[in-house]
């Protein structure tokens, strides 16, 4: 075989290997856009969740505090239920002593004031007068009486505010028992959604190793590709100029590297600006970046 077949020939396998490294560089890195594009589905996801997680906290918050406060009133009626209680009972204890028969105290008011006038007034003998304070004695027992019977009214009030309390606190942990449920439902609520969170976070941890894992592979390749690169610029350069290789051939395949070095230096550049910008990288773009500071 001549010369000239034999650098041909194994220029071929060159440009050969060099295809099946880009061609492994590029399938790589599509599959690094995949694993990005699903990492920022779940991340957007988690974003999503954790807000409706945020918003169920506050309403879950939101029912404590109206608790809260209903357990204060709830305060207030206990003590003022047990003052009422106390005071009936004193009531009672003072009725128990004054037994008796209810009059009117304003009639028997105006009869001993009638009778004091005529002892005033009135011309009386000592006979007379006895007997008037007879009755203003007896008309003022009665009196006492009719106070007793006052108490025991006063006690019935008591009473009726006893039950209207009694009605209140029904209400009130009625009340309590409807928001603590309320507040238990978004608590519950916010919890799944954290469970949910969760799951999604140990997904994403298992992208992020594929993603590096594949990203290292990818870096292997074009570190690979480059070197063949490199190689066949040294091979070419070395070549016989009278060397039957076809160079239409190389001359169009060098102008589809300089095709992709100018993607790459595009892309680069639009790195650098979002970097610039302070937006946020994916990964191909922040190796871009990497690759040129090595260089």
């Amino acid at each position: 075989m001549s010369k000239d077949k034999l650098i041909k020939k194994s220029f071929s396998n060159l440009q050969s290997d060099i295809e099946k490294a880009r061609e492994k560089r590029d399938k790589l890195n599509q599959k690094t856009k995949k694993y990005i594009k699903s990492l920022q589905e779940v991340e957007e996801r988690i974003k999503t969740l954790l807000d409706l997680a945020k918003k169920y906290k506050k309403n879950r918050n939101r029912c404590n505090e109206r608790v809260g406060k209903i357990k204060e009133k709830k305060i207030e009626y206990k003590d003022l239920f047990y003052e009422l209680i106390n005071k009936s009972n004193q009531l009672k204890k003072q009725r128990d002593k004054n037994k008796g028969k209810y009059v009117s105290s304003k009639k028997l008011d105006n009869k001993i004031e009638n009778l004091e006038r005529r002892i005033e007034t009135e011309n009386l003998d000592l006979a007379e007068e006895n007997q008037l304070i007879d009755q203003i004695r007896e008309l003022a027992k009665r009196k006492q009486e009719v106070l007793a019977e006052d108490e025991y009214n006063e006690i019935m009030k008591h009473e009726k505010k006893i039950e209207i309390i009694k009605i209140n606190l029904d209400k009130i942990y009625e009340k309590i028992t409807k928001w603590s449920n309320k507040s238990q439902k978004y608590h519950n609520r916010m919890h799944e959604i954290y469970d949910q969170v969760n799951k999604l976070k140990d997904k994403k941890r298992e992208i992020e190793e594929k993603l590096i894992a594949n990203k290292k592979s990818a870096d292997n390749y074009h570190e690979k590709f480059l070197e063949l690169m490199k190689l066949r610029k040294t091979m070419s350069r070395g070549r016989d100029r009278g060397s039957s290789y076809n160079k239409t051939a190389f001359k169009k395949q060098k102008e589809k590297d300089k095709k992709i070095e100018k993607i790459m230096e595009n892309k680069l550049k639009t790195a650098l600006e979002k970097q610039k910008a302070g937006k946020k990288l994916n990964i191909y773009e922040a190796r871009l970046i990497l690759e040129k500071s090595k260089k």
